[in-house]
C-alpha cells in the first residue's frame, strides 16, 4: 500500500515537473507584426501595419536604457532581484484590495505582466496563480533583459499601438532611443492604463502619472533634480504621427520576399543597405522633375544608387509616392518591373564583340538602310553615316550599326550572355526576339540591368586584386539586406565572361556621350565627374532609360508611365538622364578605372578604318587593344588601285603598260556606304577609268548598288491621307557622280537619273523586279514584293 502511493506521488510529481518544463512555448508571442525596414544605421525608413491592423514592431533585443530605468521604476522596482513573483509585493496588493474592497493593486510583475500578454486570458485569480507559476518558470529560460524585451515589444500603448518603437515613432516621430526623460517616462506609465493617450481626455491623469514617475527617478537617483524639472516641462504626446514612408517600395519589396520564404518564424524587421540621407535626397531629386514631367502627361520615375564594389542597394526610389492620386499609379514598384530597356543593351554587344576579336575599338561599322529578314531598323535620327566607328556608334547610340553588328556575333549568343551576365527576365527562346534584341525587343528591370552594369565595373575593379585573374562570383545580382554574404561558388580563373579590357573600352566609349543641355563644355573642367553613361528610349516612347558607372557607383534611372503610355518627348537621353547626372552630383565619385595593361596588346590599325593594319594603310595608329584583337581581320577597305602615270585615270594593264602605272593604296568603300559617308567624311572618290579601258573591264567590279529596296525585301506601302496610292522612294548610288541610271521596273522603262539617285514609284501589290542600268551598260536586278495592306495587318 505504502509502496502505491509512494509510485502515485512520483507519477505525479514526473508529470507536473514535466508540464512544468513545457509550460513555456518555444514562441510567447505569435500575433503577426508590422513590417519594418531600417537604413544600414539603424534608422527607421517605412513601416506598415501589422495583418491584425495593430502598430506592432517586431520586439527589439535592445531596450533602451532609460525605458528600462522608467518600466521597473513604475511597474517591478525588484525585477532584477525575485524569480518571477514578487512576493512582498503580491502581499502588499492583497492587503490593499482587502481592506478597500475592490481591486487596486496587481501586485504582478513584469515578467508575469509577459505570460500575461502572451496568453490574452481573463485575469482571474486562477489565471495569476498560472501566470505566476510559468513566469518563475521564463525566468529560468530568458534573461532579465530578453524579459524586458518581451515586454517592451508587447505591451499595449493606446488605440491600435503595441510595443515601445511602434509608441515611440507614432506618439513622438522617432526612435524609442532618441527619446527624452519626460517622453520615456510618459509612454513607461501606458501600458499600465493605455487609455490615458488619447488626445483631448485623461490629459491631467496621464501628466500627473508621468510626473509621480519622474519623482520616483529622482528618488532613487536616476536622475537629478535638475532633470527632474525639467522634464516635466515637456509636453504630453499628442495626434498620433504618420510613420516614415522613406522607402515605401523596397518595404514591399522586402514583404513580397518574406512571404515567399518557407521560413515563417523569419524577422518582418530588416536593416538594409539603404543610406537614409541619400535615399531621402534622390527621392527629392524624382520629385522634383516629376512635377516637371507630369505637365507633359509623364507620371513615374524610378531611381536605384548601386554600391559597385559590394553590389549593396544605397537607395531604392521605386516611384514618385502620392497614394492619395490613383493616376499617378504610385503603388508599382518600377524597379521591379519588366520594361522595355531600349537600347541599354548595346554596350554588352560591343563588349562581348571585343571580347571575342571581332571587331576593334573604333572598326567601322556598315550605317546604311538595313533590311534583314523583313526586319528593317531605323537610326533614331532617321539618318545614315554611311560607315561610322564602332566606339562612336555606341556613344551615339546607333540603332543600324548595332543591329548589323548583332548579325555578325548572332543574337543567339547575346541571348545567352545576357543570361550569363543575370538577366532572368528573357523568359522565351532567342528566336522570340531575333535581331529586335538588341533594341529593346526584350524585358528587363532596372533592378537587373544596374546589377549587370555593376558586374561589369566590379570585374574591372578587382582585376588588380586577383593579380590578372576573373573571380565568376563578381557577376551577381544587387542585394538591400545588410549582412548578406554572397557564397563564394569560384575560385579566380585566367578569363572571365566579358574580358577586363574589353570592359574597360565600352566604359570608355560610353564616357563620350555628349551630356544633356551642357554639350561639350563639361569636359574643359577637370573637375567634372567622369561617367560611362548610357540611354534608351523603347519603342512608342513608353521609357526613357539612363544608366551611369563609375568605380564607386551605379545609378540607374527610368521615366515613363506605369501603365506603359507612351508620351511624345519620353526620350531617355532628355528625361532621364537630367535625373542621372543629378543623383551623381550627391555622390562622391573618385578616380577613373584602372587601365588594365596585362590585358591590352601594342598593335598597329588603320587610322581610316579602325581595322588592323595592312600594308595598304598609308596612315597607322599604334593603340592596345584587347588580347583577342590580334584574332581580328586585316584593313578590308584599302585597296591598290592603278593609275595612269597622270594620276588621273584608273587603268588595267590590258590597256595600260605596267611600267607607266602609278599603284596607289586608296581608302574605298562599298557604294552604299559610300554614298552616305561621303557626305560627312571628306572622302576621295575613286578616279573614273580612262575610256579605252572600259571595254576590258570585269563585271565584278559593280560601280552602282541599289541601297532601297535591298534584295528580296517585302514592302508595305500606306494609302495617303487624301486616299490617293502612297509612293516608296527607291534609291541608288553610283561611284562616278556624273554617271546616269536607267531605271526599269519589270523590263518597263521608267525614268533616268544623274548625280542624285532616287525615284518615287508605286508599284502595284505583287512581286517585282527592278533594273538599273548605267551609260556603260552595267545591270544591276533586284527582286521586291509589295504587300497588301491585309497581309500587312496579319
Amino acid at each position: 500500500m505504502w509502496f502505491r502511493k509512494r509510485k502515485w506521488w512520483l507519477t505525479a510529481t514526473a508529470l507536473l515537473l514535466i508540464l512544468y518544463i513545457f509550460s513555456i512555448p518555444s514562441r510567447l508571442f505569435t500575433t503577426p507584426t508590422s513590417f519594418v525596414i531600417e537604413d544600414s544605421n539603424g534608422e527607421l525608413l517605412s513601416a506598415t501595419i501589422a495583418t491584425d491592423g495593430q502598430w506592432r514592431f517586431p520586439a527589439d533585443k535592445q531596450v533602451p536604457d532609460k525605458f528600462a530605468k522608467c518600466i521597473v521604476a513604475y511597474e517591478d522596482k525588484r525585477f532584477y532581484h525575485h524569480w518571477g513573483v514578487d512576493v512582498l509585493a503580491l502581499g502588499r496588493a492583497i492587503r490593499q484590495n482587502i481592506s478597500r474592497k475592490r481591486v487596486v493593486s496587481g501586485g504582478s510583475t513584469l515578467t508575469m505582466q509577459v505570460i500575461r500578454l502572451s496568453r490574452n486570458q481573463p485575469r482571474t485569480l486562477i489565471q495569476k496563480l498560472i501566470e505566476a507559476v510559468m513566469a518563475t518558470r521564463l525566468e529560468f529560460s530568458y534573461s532579465k533583459k530578453s524579459i524586458l524585451s518581451l515586454y517592451a515589444g508587447n505591451a499595449p500603448f493606446g488605440g491600435n499601438v503595441v510595443g515601445l518603437e511602434a509608441a515611440s515613432w507614432r506618439y513622438y516621430g522617432r526612435s524609442a532611443t532618441q527619446l527624452s526623460w519626460g517622453e520615456t517616462a510618459a509612454l513607461a506609465v501606458l501600458p499600465n492604463s493605455p487609455a490615458l493617450v488619447h488626445p483631448g481626455r485623461n490629459r491631467q491623469i496621464l501628466l500627473q502619472k508621468r510626473n509621480q514617475l519622474l519623482d520616483k527617478l529622482r528618488q532613487n537617483e536616476t536622475i537629478d533634480s535638475v532633470t527632474c524639472q525639467l522634464a516635466k516641462l515637456e509636453p504630453l504626446p499628442d495626434q498620433p504621427k504618420a510613420l516614415p514612408q522613406d522607402a515605401p517600395h523596397l518595404l514591399d519589396r522586402f514583404r513580397k520576399d518574406y512571404q515567399a520564404q518557407k521560413d515563417n518564424k523569419a524577422v518582418t524587421r530588416i536593416r538594409t543597405t539603404l543610406e537614409a540621407s541619400l535615399q531621402r535626397n534622390v527621392s527629392n531629386i524624382v520629385e522634383r522633375y516629376h512635377s516637371i514631367y507630369k505637365a507633359n502627361g509623364i507620371n513615374n520615375a524610378a531611381a536605384v544608387v548601386l554600391d559597385v564594389e559590394t553590389g549593396n542597394a544605397l537607395a531604392y526610389v521605386g516611384n514618385v509616392y502620392h497614394p492619395e492620386d490613383p493616376e499617378t499609379e504610385s503603388h508599382v514598384d518600377i524597379i521591379q518591373a519588366p520594361r522595355s530597356p531600349g537600347s541599354t543593351l548595346k554596350p554588352f554587344l560591343y563588349a562581348a564583340m571585343l571580347n571575342d576579336g571581332m571587331i576593334l575599338p573604333h572598326s567601322l561599322v556598315a550605317d546604311v538602310p538595313t533590311q534583314i529578314a523583313g526586319y528593317t531598323p531605323q537610326n533614331f535620327d532617321l539618318g545614315y553615316d554611311g560607315a561610322v566607328p564602332a566606339s562612336k556608334a555606341l556613344a551615339r547610340s546607333l540603332n543600324i550599326p548595332a543591329v548589323r553588328m548583332l548579325q555578325q556575333y548572332r543574337y543567339e549568343r547575346l541571348h545567352a550572355l545576357l543570361k550569363q551576365m543575370g538577366m532572368t527576365t528573357l523568359t522565351q527562346p532567342a528566336d522570340h526576339y531575333g535581331l529586335s534584341l538588341i533594341l529593346g525587343g526584350g524585358e528587363s528591370t532596372l533592378w537587373e540591368l544596374s546589377g549587370m552594369y555593376a558586374s561589369m565595373a566590379r570585374t574591372l575593379l578587382h582585376l588588380d586584386q586577383y593579380n590578372g585573374k576573373y573571380d565568376a562570383d563578381d557577376i551577381h545580382p544587387p542585394n538591400y539586406i545588410q549582412g548578406v554574404k554572397l557564397i563564394s561558388k569560384h575560385s579566380p580563373a585566367s578569363s572571365g565572361i566579358l574580358d577586363a579590357g574589353a570592359i574597360w573600352y565600352t566604359f570608355q566609349a560610353m564616357e563620350e556621350v555628349m551630356r544633356p543641355g551642357e554639350e561639350l563644355l563639361w569636359q574643359q573642367f577637370s573637375s567634372s565627374q567622369r561617367i560611362a553613361w548610357k540611354t534608351g528610349t523603347s519603342f512608342g516612347f513608353r521609357d526613357g532609360w539612363a544608366i551611369g558607372v563609375t568605380p564607386q557607383y551605379v545609378v540607374g534611372v527610368w521615366v515613363g508611365n506605369a501603365d506603359g503610355e507612351g508620351r511624345p518627348g519620353l526620350i531617355g537621353v532628355s528625361t532621364a538622364a537630367p535625373v542621372l547626372f543629378d543623383v551623381f552630383r550627391l555622390l562622391q565619385t573618385g578616380n577613373w578605372f584602372n587601365t588594365p595593361y596585362s590585358k591590352l596588346q601594342q598593335i598597329e590599325v588603320c587610322r581610316q578604318s579602325g581595322y588592323r593594319a595592312s600594308d595598304l594603310c598609308p596612315e597607322k595608329d599604334s593603340i592596345a587593344v584587347p588580347l583577342s584583337g590580334l584574332r581580328s581581320g586585316l584593313c578590308p577597305y584599302h585597296q591598290l588601285v592603278h593609275l595612269d602615270h597622270t594620276g588621273k585615270w584608273r587603268v588595267t594593264a590590258d590597256c595600260e603598260p605596267p611600267s607607266q602605272m602609278q599603284h596607289v593604296p586608296w581608302f574605298v568603300l562599298p557604294p552604299a556606304m559610300e554614298f552616305y559617308y561621303r557626305t560627312k567624311h571628306n572622302y576621295l572618290p575613286l578616279p573614273p577609268y580612262k575610256a579605252e579601258c572600259l571595254a576590258t573591264l570585269n563585271a565584278d567590279k559593280a560601280p552602282m548598288e541599289l541601297i532601297y529596296p535591298r534584295p528580296n525585301a517585302r514592302i508595305y506601302v500606306p494609302v495617303e491621307i487624301d486616299g490617293t496610292p502612297g509612293e516608296a522612294i527607291f534609291t541608288a548610288t553610283h561611284r562616278n557622280t556624273t554617271e546616269k541610271i536607267f531605271w526599269h521596273l519589270d523590263n518597263n522603262y521608267i525614268g533616268t537619273t544623274q548625280e542624285f539617285h532616287q525615284l518615287a514609284l508605286h508599284p502595284a501589290a505583287g512581286k517585282h523586279t527592278i533594273t538599273l542600268v548605267d551609260e556603260q551598260g552595267e545591270q544591276i536586278h533586284v527582286s521586291f514584293e509589295i504587300l497588301e495592306k491585309k497581309n500587312e495587318d496579319q
